[in-house]
């Protein structure tokens, strides 16, 4: 009896999962927050900063050591190796160990530069994870909008039949004619087609931000209803701005120092290096045991260093063409902004003329059309006229209610507001 109660507690507890897990709600920053943790791009991203970072810590190596062993100053005739009343013996077994000393200027440039290198791709990084957000916020707003859509289309499902079902009655007593409710029929029809189209666009947007959050593409959820029309009159669009926001830009800019560093370590280059060399002679027959402790200096020389130059002279050209890179689309950037908020002011101002005027006044057209019908006063042609430029006009706002969004995310993209 306990087990039974057991088994009936654990399915009760994964029918009510499942039912939570079908009716998942997610709000955009709940969305937003799962492609930054989960997205395999950005992964990649993480890899390769732990890769240069992991680089990094063997730039102050030194040369390995090299080791020599043979035969040194020693005669072909082997009798002569030996010592005798008259020779002492001849020839040496050498082992020698060479070390070269790097300078310490140069390993420092080069672990500034090793660890610096990372810096670019956590700048590419954040200007993926900027994409990406405009490209999940664009499918996020546009479900939206489409379960509006949706949700007019619905009410006008529902009008519709109740005319339909009113002719129906009100042809039997010839108030009513054929035409008019072949009209009606044909605006369901079409409805219903549209609902069909919406549901299919909606599951597209749905596997969209599903890829994006690297899940399951068929993974149910729903998102909620929540949007802001945001005012970017008071941001100031000047390029110093944009350069301390903008990823891009960091990431040319973290290549212009990355670029100084390797001049820094071109000219290290320039400076002379040193070793030391120890050899230990075993000598043959009677003779001392030797050795050799030698210096060595290594000395730049005019026709051993034109290849750092020309280096050192590459990355400042270099440096120069990222510079302008940079102004290129600080540039290009303040432009779209400027155009882009001009055209969101105009359309702002489209969508509260719909709402406040245009589409209030249809709706008490329609509502005096269809008062009219029911009194037998009116045309039901009219009504569904009435009908029709309604449903269009919501429509239509609908549509600049999107482009508002989406203009909004295409600005906040060119801002990379965090």
């Amino acid at each position: 009896m306990l087990k039974n109660k057991f088994y009936i507690a654990i399915i009760s507890c994964l029918i009510l999962s499942a039912t939570n897990l079908a009716a998942q709600t997610l709000s955009l920053d709940n969305i937003l927050s799962t492609i930054k943790t989960n997205n395999p791009q950005l992964k990649m991203y993480d890899a390769d900063i732990q890769s240069m970072d992991a680089a990094a810590k063997g730039a102050k190596s030194w040369m390995p050591p090299q080791v020599e062993t043979g035969f040194f100053m020693t005669p072909y005739n082997t009798k002569m190796w030996k010592a005798d009343e008259m020779n002492p013996g001849m020839g040496n077994y050498m082992l020698g160990v060479t070390q070269m000393i790097p300078n310490a200027s140069k390993l420092k440039a080069d672990f500034n530069l090793m660890s610096a290198m990372s810096s670019v791709e956590k700048e590419n990084k954040n200007y993926t994870i900027n994409q990406l957000k405009a490209l999940a916020k664009t499918n996020y707003y546009q479900w939206l909008v489409l379960n509006k859509k949706i949700k007019i289309a619905n009410d006008n499902l529902s009008l519709l039949e109740y005319m339909i079902k009113s002719m129906e009655i009100r042809y039997q007593y010839n108030m009513d004619k054929l035409p008019t409710y072949y009209k009606a029929k044909s605006q369901y029809s079409a409805l219903e087609s549209m609902i069909l189209m919406l549901q299919n666009n909606i599951s597209q947007k749905r596997i969209m931000l599903n890829t994006l959050m690297a899940r399951d593409k068929n993974t149910a959820f729903e998102i909620d209803e929540i949007y802001e029309i945001k005012d970017f009159n008071s941001v100031i669009l000047d390029t110093t701005s944009l350069s301390k926001n903008r990823s891009d830009v960091k990431a040319i800019e973290k290549t212009m120092e990355i670029n100084q560093l390797k001049i820094a370590a071109e000219k290290t280059k320039l400076l002379p290096e040193f070793g030391i060399r120890f050899d230990q002679m075993f000598a043959f027959g009677n003779q001392p045991q030797q050795f050799s402790l030698l210096g060595m200096v290594t000395i730049p020389m005019p026709w051993s260093t034109k290849m750092n130059k020309a280096n050192i002279n590459s990355f400042k050209i270099k440096n120069e063409s990222l510079n302008w890179q940079k102004q290129m689309i600080l540039n290009e950037a303040t432009g779209m902004l400027s155009g882009m908020n001009t055209e969101l002011i105009n359309i702002k101002k489209q969508y509260d003329i719909a709402q406040k005027s245009i589409i209030p006044a249809l709706k008490r057209n329609y509502d005096t059309a269809i008062l009219a019908w029911q009194n037998n006063t009116g045309d039901l042609f009219i009504t569904l006229d009435a009908w029709e430029a309604l449903n269009m006009a919501q429509i239509d706002a609908l549509d600049k209610l999107q482009n508002i969004l989406a203009t909004q995310v295409e600005i906040e993209k060119q801002l990379e507001t965090k």
